[in-house]
């Protein structure tokens, strides 16, 4: 196994115990992490970007297939809320898609610190949700 294969291994390890405090985490092949919060679906990647740094990419999707034309304006004022996480709005043929973003370098974090920053994202992510299931 290469160096940066088993720093990305490590950090997603380290992710799968932290998280697994709060929710029930699949591996998958790839070794990268998914879960529900609630009805919000997440994935977890590692990827060591350039030599030195490390970085976890956590995804929740919020939303998708919403019929509301008001979509984007509501999302853009929920960003300007100083959320963890970039949030990202996209139309399909079905609807809207709203996801949640958050990459940070994550090499050195013991899993009680980590797994509360997941769990501020995730909770962001599900606020989100039943903010849109709400109108608000």
């Amino acid at each position: 196994m290469s160096r940066e294969a088993a720093t990305t291994a490590t950090l997603l390890i380290t992710a799968r115990e932290a998280l697994e405090k709060f929710v029930e985490v699949r591996v998958d092949d790839d070794g990268a992490l998914s879960f529900r919060h609630g009805d919000v679906p997440c994935a977890v990647q590692g990827v060591e970007l350039v030599e030195g740094l490390a970085v976890l990419s956590l995804t929740c999707v919020v939303a998708w297939d919403l019929p509301d034309d008001d979509v984007p304006r509501r999302m853009a004022e929920r960003a300007g809320q100083g959320l963890f996480g970039t949030l990202g709005v996209v139309r399909t043929d079905a609807g809207w898609d709203v996801t949640l973003r958050y990459a940070f370098p994550a090499e050195g974090l013991a899993a009680d610190p980590l797994g509360t920053l997941l769990m501020l994202v995730v909770s962001t992510a599900s606020q989100v949700r039943a903010d849109l299931a709400g109108g608000s």
